[in-house]
């Protein structure tokens, strides 16, 4: 797939088929991210890929299994999702947070190595290995749309972290960034479009 291709084609998908994804597909995915750039040149990061169906299952027992429509409507106004595009995206995901990560072929945890307290960082610059294992997720995500598969992902709210390092057990001074769902999007999966944005706009030359 060419790469201009693979970025276009690159979607969150929360709606998956039954499919089992080759140790080798998996292995070529992850090495994708570790052609990312990294802040200190050592990719202190490791990938922990769940596929036993109980230890998914396990993991994602803190996040609600379902969501209602008064809970959605009261997210819109606490969160102030004025765009009709933005509330359309918001209300078709919110509701598929525990659905998206049971569903996929398996769990991917990306973690790095903690060198400082990310929560409270003194300035930008302590904030370079949490930027850096971004990248390597996009990368990620690239390598699995190139391999004709999907990812989506979940920020962890509340103590979802801390659960996901018991029911895991992976080290104190690593940090679990985001949990990654991974399968075949399912074949009536319903892709919500996206707020167009014109490039040319965008695009600032020598100064806003």
């Amino acid at each position: 797939m060419d790469f201009f291709e693979t970025v276009s084609k690159r979607r969150t998908i929360r709606d998956f088929d039954e499919y089992e994804i080759d140790d080798a597909t998996l292995e070529k995915i992850i090495g994708a991210a570790f052609q990312a750039p990294t802040n200190d040149h050592m990719r202190d990061w490791h990938f922990m890929v769940i596929t036993d169906r109980k230890i998914v299952l396990r993991l994602i027992k803190k996040i609600p299994e379902s969501f209602s429509e008064k809970d959605m409507e009261e997210l819109i106004r606490n969160w102030n999702l004025t765009d009709s595009c933005q509330q359309i995206c918001y209300r078709d995901a919110v509701p598929k947070q525990y659905r998206m990560l049971a569903d996929a072929s398996c769990v991917v945890i990306p973690l790095l190595k903690q060198k400082m307290d990310m929560m409270h960082p003194e300035n930008l610059s302590h904030l370079n290995g949490f930027a850096s294992i971004w990248c390597a997720i996009e990368n990620l995500f690239l390598a699995a749309t190139a391999e004709h598969l999907a990812c989506n992902l979940r920020i962890p709210l509340g103590d979802e972290g801390v659960w996901a390092r018991r029911v895991l057990d992976f080290p104190e001074d690593y940090f679990m960034p985001c949990l990654i769902g991974i399968g075949k999007p399912s074949k009536d999966v319903s892709i919500i479009p996206q707020k167009e944005i014109i490039i040319k706009e965008r695009i600032h030359r020598n100064g806003w």
